[in-house]
């Protein structure tokens, strides 16, 4: 089977890599064993909920759904299980998951094994994960398996001609909750009716953080008074625009930087950038010299969503690599948003555009141009700051619509 094939090729190629990458060398290192593991912490009478995520932002869309669950069904015990080191090195503390563990490879003895330890009752992939032969044991036990936040797009592999196998993993699914018309659509288009509109629970996690936010009172020390330009998860293309902007026109407001990398030469490099400018990172703040700095480098991770409470403006980075990050987080603060060129894959963004919350930038000039205008013009963004806490406040609900259907 070509499907098995591509697998261990790609087994091969992680191993070989692991040499000299450290996410790869992750990937191995917790997978090691997994069996063992599971075996050990999982017991025969245990009730289990088992929840998918690819990463952290599939997770945080699938974290609602677990913390709902936790609290209607507090007999059972959730799974959590991640495929990449970016999602589960972050979260393999989550307080909410009873058991948190890498997914093993897709491959059919590892899958028959995995659902004869855990036997779940129910199963949730989030978003887009579909693993063939982990997708078809599920099915052959029976277990109710639901696809949560979903989202289809024409030029995906199940809508195109002669795609009769692929289209065979949709077949498995008990139901599909996905997040717009034009899913639902593509997939009645191919016979699939279990399909429900139910939008993005990652509104309902985003919301909760406005009204769970951590106080970080040295990030608030440091806005005091000041408009505040938040650069989150950013890289370096996006670190050098609000580099060269900060160097040009600094005075006016102040800047925080969450790289998305926060290793120290990535950290020491933005900090050599911003030339002879007040430079601080958080690990080494406190009360005393806080407020005389100019930039603030958030050389930590977990806690970027509760620093978007302190800020006037939010950049999101991504948007010159392979995609922008979470937009949410900073628009339910009603932080007006900017983001570079690549954003078209990602719903909210595409239609905070429209609605005049965000914008789209593709060179310096364009990001200087929206800046200075914020900056200056208090009327402007107030606007964009009413757009967005409006957009999130009308598509909260996600989670319980689900909760509704899925019953057991």
């Amino acid at each position: 089977m070509l499907y098995l094939l591509g697998i261990r090729v790609f087994q091969l190629l992680v191993i070989f890599s692991s040499l000299f990458d450290h996410k790869a060398k992750l990937w191995l290192k917790g997978r090691k064993n997994i069996f063992k593991k599971l075996e050990k912490s999982i017991h025969e009478n245990d009730k289990i909920i088992w929840v998918h995520c690819a990463s952290l932002g599939e997770f945080e869309q699938g974290r609602p759904m677990i913390e709902a669950f936790k609290e209607k069904y507090p007999s059972y015990k959730i799974l959590l299980t991640f495929y990449s080191p970016s999602g589960y090195e972050i979260r393999k503390n989550y307080e909410h998951a009873d058991f948190v563990y890498y997914l093993p490879l897709d491959t059919p003895k590892n899958a028959k094994k995995f659902i004869k330890i855990v036997k779940p009752k129910i199963v949730l992939f989030i978003k887009y994960e579909f693993w063939f032969f982990f997708l078809r044991e599920i099915n052959r036990n029976d277990i109710p398996l639901y696809l949560v936040s979903g989202i289809f797009r024409s030029n995906q592999r199940f809508f195109k001609r002669h795609a009769e196998k692929s289209r065979k993993m949709l077949k498995l699914f008990t139901h599909f909750f996905v997040q717009n018309v034009e899913s639902e659509k593509l997939l009645k288009s191919i016979n699939i009716k279990n399909v429900s509109i139910t939008g993005d629970t990652r509104f309902d996690r985003v919301f909760s953080i406005t009204q769970n936010a951590k106080e970080l009172p040295l990030v608030e020390k440091f806005a005091e008074n000041q408009k505040v330009l938040i650069g989150g998860s950013t890289w370096k293309p996006d670190e050098e625009l609000l580099i060269r902007y900060f160097n040009e026109t600094s005075g006016s407001f102040k800047l925080i930087i969450a790289p998305h990398e926060i290793h120290k030469e990535n950290i020491d490099r933005i900090s050599f950038a911003l030339k002879d400018k007040n430079v601080l990172k958080y690990s080494e703040a406190n009360p005393q010299n806080i407020q005389q700095a100019d930039v603030l480098l958030i050389d930590g991770v977990g806690f970027l969503s509760s620093v978007y409470r302190y800020g006037s403006i939010a950049y999101i980075g991504g948007g010159f690599g392979k995609g922008i990050h979470n937009i949410l987080e900073a628009a339910t603060f009603g932080l007006p948003i900017i983001f570079g060129p690549n954003y078209l894959k990602f719903n909210e963004a595409v239609e905070l555009e429209s609605l005049g919350g965000a914008f789209s930038i593709s060179n310096y000039n364009e990001l200087k141009e929206i800046l200075s205008n914020w900056i200056d013009n208090e009327h402007d963004l107030n606007e964009c700051k009413k757009v967005n806490l409006d957009y999130i406040r009308k598509n909260i609900g996600a989670t319980n619509e689900i909760l509704e259907i899925i019953n057991f």
